[in-house]
């Protein structure tokens, strides 16, 4: 697995404008984020050295200004944030969790047709139940599902 880099929530959108260039200049990111988010200049350099700092990017000099390309992947980026969101949510919530964002998120068909695919073969193992995993089972003063009662889900 890739090593986690932490990122904050202003830096993923900055990543994400590198992202989707494969590579760009500060100058560029500067003006798509004053297009996006109405940033100051100083702001968007800022996020791009802590994100060189972090070696979430690498800033080579050409000419008089420097290229940011990134150093991390995009999609095992997203998917170590995600895996890091889903270690925080008991594991009894974490299928309803992934319900609301089906309901929620807008898929293309292939994407739809993806997951009906991932489910069909992970219901072939699938338990009937899960227990909670917030609190070890030896601790004995709380009784079972305290801790994730499912009454006001999805």
């Amino acid at each position: 697995m890739t090593e986690q880099i932490e990122i904050s929530n202003a830096e993923w959108e900055i990543m994400r404008v590198i992202w989707t260039l494969g590579h760009a200049t500060s100058r560029q990111v500067i003006e798509v984020m004053k297009k996006k988010k109405a940033w100051k200049e100083a702001t968007t350099k800022t996020l791009l050295r802590r994100l060189v700092a972090k070696k979430a990017l690498v800033a080579k000099k050409e000419k008089r200004a420097f290229l940011y390309e990134p150093l991390i992947a995009e999609q095992a980026t997203i998917n170590a944030q995600l895996a890091q969101n889903f270690a925080n949510i008991c594991q009894m919530h974490q299928g309803k969790t992934l319900a609301y964002l089906v309901d929620n998120l807008t898929l293309t068909k292939a994407d739809i047709e993806l997951l009906q695919q991932k489910l069909t073969v992970k219901q072939l193992n699938a338990p009937l139940t899960l227990a909670c995993d917030c609190i070890p089972s030896e601790v004995t003063s709380v009784s079972e599902h305290d801790c994730c009662t499912l009454e006001n889900d999805v």
